[in-house]
């Protein structure tokens, strides 16, 4: 559907009978550096041509709000390492999300006198894609759906009132193109990703899309309970440290506070793990400093899995 949407004449070539194989391990043996926080996602697919032909695609994809120099050589150099380690060069491909017009680079070139290399790659640009909403919003293509979700985040910046009149409009398409609930689910994390909200404004929209939702019979998410889910997070940290507060007068300041924070945590991890998360509280419970309880508090808000919690508790006895 990626090829689809932003390189059709590739697509068109590829035999999609057989399964792509993705070899994310294969490019961060190669590459370390492709796995970063510098806002580029970097993948490597093997895929058949209709010839029969085995090539592997390297997708970059860059998300940065302004223009990297350092992208064509960059390019050229994940390039020439998976060339050199595995003995075929892969299809590089870039995806630029940046909000400069004019910057479209498509080629690397270096050398002096006689001795030059140059590379070049297909680069699409997402702002081309403006003023196309009618078209994205009527795409079945998921890939429109994140490139109109792109767009008008970065059109509706410095504007809350915009964006939450868009974030709204897009959220309500979901329901509406056909999508599996999974696909809905996927979609729905990108657009509450790119299209933040402040506070007030995003319990208001989780208010009208839960209204939306039965309206149209159509819970498929829901994402409005991951919504609330997010939500609460702040409010069970202040449950827990005020809750600790108060038992502190009574039972001593350290120790109210550790019972509160454990409260706290436990809240959180039953938001955001449901039951598995709330079966690690006995294990929460061996610690008894506030210093380390609130280190995992905060760990709780952002750990992507129950195995990076797991890190910071006690052994299991």
């Amino acid at each position: 559907m990626f090829l689809a949407f932003l390189f059709p004449d590739i697509h068109a070539d590829v035999d999609w009978l057989r399964e792509p194989e993705f070899l994310d391990k294969e490019l961060q043996e190669t590459v370390p550096e492709s796995v970063s926080n510098r806002g580029t996602v970097d993948k490597l697919v093997k895929i058949w041509t209709k010839e029969g032909a085995e090539t592997w695609v390297l997708i970059h994809i860059e998300v940065q709000s302004q223009r990297d120099a350092s992208l064509p050589r960059r390019m050229y150099v994940y390039n020439y390492r998976l060339e050199d380690r595995y003995g075929r060069m892969p299809v590089s491909l870039a995806i630029l999300g940046d909000d400069a017009l004019n910057w479209r680079p498509g080629r690397h070139d270096a050398g002096r006198w006689s001795c030059r290399v140059s590379f070049s790659y297909p680069a699409v640009k997402l702002l081309d894609y403006k003023n196309r909403e009618a078209a994205l919003e009527a795409d079945a293509n998921p890939f429109a759906v994140v490139t109109i979700v792109h767009l008008k985040a970065i059109e509706t910046r410095g504007n809350a009132d915009s964006r939450y009149d868009w974030k709204l409009r897009l959220l309500k398409g979901l329901y509406e193109r056909g999508f599996s609930k999974v696909q809905v689910q996927r979609l729905f994390h990108v657009m509450d990703w790119l299209m933040k909200l402040p506070p007030v404004m995003k319990r208001q929209l989780i208010e009208d899309i839960h209204e939306f939702e039965k309206e149209k019979a159509m819970p498929l998410l829901s994402p409005t309970e991951q919504m609330w889910k997010e939500d609460g997070l702040s409010a069970g940290r202040a449950e827990g440290l005020s809750q600790g507060l108060s038992e502190g007068r009574s039972q001593g300041l350290s120790q109210g506070l550790s019972q509160g924070l454990q409260k706290g945590i436990e809240k959180l991890l039953k938001l955001r793990f449901g039951a598995p998360g709330q079966d690690r509280m006995p294990r929460v419970q061996e610690l008894a400093d506030p210093e380390s309880l609130q280190a995992l508090l905060d760990a709780i808000e952002t750990a992507p899995d129950l195995e990076s919690i797991d890190e910071l508790l006690p052994a299991k006895s």
